[in-house]
């Protein structure tokens, strides 16, 4: 999916929304277990429910691994269902990966012509080489690691060069030398909202995908505010609001409930904020 595409479904459903995929089966409504494959199940009428209302959804590949054999079988007809059911769904195989040049190759080739992601969380810690590969495949997207929402971001992503450079800032800058922003994006915290400010300075035109609203926190109108550029460049990811609103036999008309709640706040930022 081209950045052009992306943007015209941001602008014909009027959001930026993007659903995680945690399926978590100790958290799943318990009549599911009876269905063969309850994380599938699971995940199909989430996925119907919340199409209308967002246009990416992020499987976490970490809930699906493990569950070895079983965990990857429900991902991958997860995965199929979305591509061939929703199209214009831009999907994201959250992995963060990352690693020599060799075995990132192995890891592209599994995503892109395997599974046939749009995009991959990549962390960018071993620097361009361990990049590259994800970048060889048309029309796919390398989502950095940037500035990320958790306690222990500090640790590194905050620490500062004798310049003042920090080291979240050091990635931003030297990424764009190896992609431009029809190929990159990058993630940025929700609970980082007024970073993003400074962070527009550096990328102004890129897209930036941002977890961590909802049950972590991040408040939607920040975001929007300071994140939000003339082509939307938001992907602003819901997991648990969403997925988990309902453990009844409900759940999908619980989870579109809080999608729609979103989705139509996110139309109004689109309109205050995208010029």
């Amino acid at each position: 999916m081209t950045k052009q595409q992306l943007f015209e479904n941001i602008t014909r459903k009027k959001s930026f929304l993007c659903v995680g995929l945690d399926t978590d089966l100790q958290k799943i409504p318990r009549h599911l277990m009876r269905e063969k494959d309850p994380i599938f199940a699971f995940n199909k009428a989430i996925v119907d429910a919340t199409s209308r209302y967002c246009v990416a959804y992020k499987p976490n590949l970490a809930f699906y691994e493990s569950r070895g054999v079983q965990g990857q079988d429900s991902l991958d007809k997860t995965v199929s269902y979305i591509k061939e059911t929703y199209p214009d769904q831009f999907l994201i195989g959250d992995a963060k990966r990352g690693d020599i040049g060799n075995t990132s190759e192995m890891y592209a080739r599994a995503f892109f012509e395997v599974s046939c992601y749009d995009a991959v969380t990549v962390a960018p810690y071993m620097g361009e080489d361990s990049v590259k590969p994800f970048l060889n495949y048309p029309q796919k997207w390398v989502i950095l690691l940037a500035l990320t929402s958790n306690a222990g971001s500090n640790d590194f992503q905050m620490t500062a060069d004798a310049s003042g450079e920090r080291l979240f800032e050091k990635v931003l800058r030297k990424s764009q030398e190896w992609a431009t922003d029809e190929e990159m994006m990058y993630v940025v915290g929700a609970t980082q909202g007024k970073m993003l400010e400074s962070i527009r300075r550096i990328v102004p035109n890129h897209f930036l995908l941002v977890p961590g609203v909802g049950a972590q926190g991040g408040s939607l109108e920040e975001v929007a505010r300071y994140g939000m550029n003339s082509q939307c460049g938001l992907l602003v990811n819901s997991s648990r609001q969403i997925i988990y609103a309902d453990t009844t036999e409900k759940f999908a008309e619980a989870a579109a409930r809080e999608a729609r709640k979103l989705q139509e706040e996110m139309a109004g930022y689109l309109s205050k904020f995208s010029q």
